[in-house]
C-alpha cells in the first residue's frame, strides 16, 4: 500500500509542478478545472482501499491535497491551508475515503450496486437470532468481528462501520418516509388538478352549448 500511495503522490506532484509554471497565465477557474482532471481525480480513484490505514500512511496524500489547494488559491507554501480547503469545499483525504464508503453503501442499500460489493455485506435483519431486536427494523448492516487490524480495511468491515458510525441508516429511514409523503402529496394534487380541469372543461362546453342555442 505504501508503494501505491507514493506512486500516486509522485504523479500528482509531477502535474502540480507543470501547472505551477503556467499558473500566472491561467485563472482560478481554469486552474481548478485542470487540477480536478490531473490531480484530484487520482486522489479519489479507488480511495476506498485507504480505509483503516493509519494517518502516517495517508499524510502523503494529504500533503498533495494541501499543495493542490494552495496552487488553486495562489497561496504560499507557509500560508495556512484550512481556509483554502473550506473555500473550495474540499474534504480531507481521510474524510473523502469515508464519503466514498458511504456512497458505496448507499448504492448497496438501494439495490444498485454490483454483486461483488453487495455479497460481502449482510443486513442485521437477515439474522434470525436478531429478528426481535430493534435494529432488525432499521437498515443497519452487520459489522464482522476481526482478530487483527489488518482485516479492518476490508470492505465487509469498513463499509458497514462507516455506515453505522454516521447513523446513515436513520437518515435513510427518514428520507424514505419523506419520499412516501411527497409521493402521496403529488398523487393527490395531480388527481385534484385533473378533476379541476375536467370540471373547467365541462363548464366551457356548457357555455358553448348555451351560445349555440341562443343563435
Amino acid at each position: 500500500m505504501k508503494k501505491h500511495i507514493s506512486k500516486v503522490a509522485s504523479v500528482c506532484y509531477f502535474h502540480l509542478r507543470r501547472l505551477k509554471t503556467i499558473r500566472r497565465v491561467l485563472g482560478e477557474k481554469t486552474t481548478a478545472t485542470l487540477v480536478m482532471a490531473f490531480v484530484s481525480s487520482r486522489l479519489d480513484y479507488c480511495n476506498a482501499i485507504l480505509a483503516g490505514l493509519p494517518k502516517s500512511s495517508i499524510v502523503l496524500l494529504q500533503r498533495v491535497q494541501n499543495a493542490t489547494a494552495r496552487l488553486i488559491r495562489a497561496r504560499g507554501p507557509r500560508d495556512h491551508v484550512t481556509p483554502s480547503l473550506h473555500d473550495l469545499h474540499w474534504l480531507p483525504v481521510e474524510q473523502r475515503t469515508v464519503y466514498k464508503l458511504c456512497s458505496l453503501m448507499h448504492l448497496i442499500n438501494i439495490g444498485r450496486s454490483p454483486h461483488f460489493l453487495s455479497d460481502p455485506v449482510t443486513l442485521t435483519s437477515d439474522f434470525t437470532s436478531r429478528s426481535r431486536l430493534r435494529s432488525s427494523s432499521s437498515r443497519r448492516y452487520e459489522i464482522p468481528a476481526t482478530r487483527l487490524k489488518t482485516g479492518q480495511p476490508c470492505f465487509s468491515f469498513a463499509g458497514p462501520s462507516a455506515w453505522s458510525s454516521r447513523n446513515l441508516y436513520k437518515i435513510f429511514a427518514v428520507l424514505k418516509f419523506l419520499n412516501a409523503i411527497l409521493k402521496l402529496y403529488f398523487s393527490t394534487t395531480r388527481s385534484q388538478i385533473n378533476t379541476d380541469l375536467s370540471c373547467a372543461a365541462g363548464h366551457v362546453r356548457c357555455k358553448r352549448r348555451n351560445r349555440k342555442k341562443r343563435f
